[in-house]
């Protein structure tokens, strides 16, 4: 009975914490958000006995992946809001294909039964412990896959750097024009300056 209250707790915190993620305009707090959802994430995994994800989901996910994020977001000016256009051309499009996407996951959900699969029946699990039997899914049957996610990784990694460098904006362009046109006019001066004292010293001669 615990148990199944404290699913639906963590279900209804990551439910919520996901919606405001992507409703809220300040990024600090949606990031703080997403924390909190990695955070109560672990927690179902430790109520599936499965401890290893869970110390992933802190370590990788809380630990590594959200601080980077966070890095991104003070890099980045965030005075300037990013403004693209619309992916579909109406809200109700969007909507629709929101509820459809619903749908077909609690759809699969329904259609989920509890248990070992393949070649890992819960005897299996028991006695190999989640970590080897995910370690040799991974390594195994499923090493493309982690190839992919780390490649994907890693360009996002260099898109956070290339949106991190600092563009000059036009004023700033405009004033190092302006210094730079002042200082070749002051050297022009100062040139003429000496051109003319040195030709009235000649004719004093």
């Amino acid at each position: 009975m615990f148990g199944e209250i404290f699913f639906l707790y963590c279900a209804f915190v990551i439910t919520v914490c996901g919606v405001l993620a992507i409703s809220l305009r300040n990024p600090i707090h949606c990031v703080l958000l997403v924390l909190l959802l990695f955070f109560h994430m672990a927690a179902v995994y430790l109520t599936l006995q499965a401890e290893f994800l869970a110390a992933i989901q802190i370590i990788v996910y809380a630990g590594a992946i959200l601080v980077m994020y966070l890095f991104v977001l003070f890099l980045v000016n965030l005075q300037q809001e990013l403004r693209l256009p619309a992916l579909t051309p109406k809200p109700i499009v969007g909507y629709a294909l929101a509820a459809a996407l619903c749908g077909g996951m609690l759809w699969g959900v329904a259609g989920f039964v509890p248990g070992g699969k393949g070649q890992w029946p819960l005897e299996a699990l028991r006695e190999a412990t989640h970590t080897k039997a995910l370690s040799r899914e991974l390594f195994t049957h499923h090493f493309l896959s982690l190839e992919i996610a780390g490649v994907l990784l890693l360009i996002a990694l260099v898109a956070a750097l290339t949106l991190a460098r600092k563009q000059p904006s036009a004023m700033e362009a405009a004033g190092v024009a302006f210094n730079e046109a002042k200082a070749g006019e002051g050297g022009h001066a100062g040139s003429s300056q000496c051109a003319c004292g040195n030709k009235d010293q000649g004719g004093a001669a």
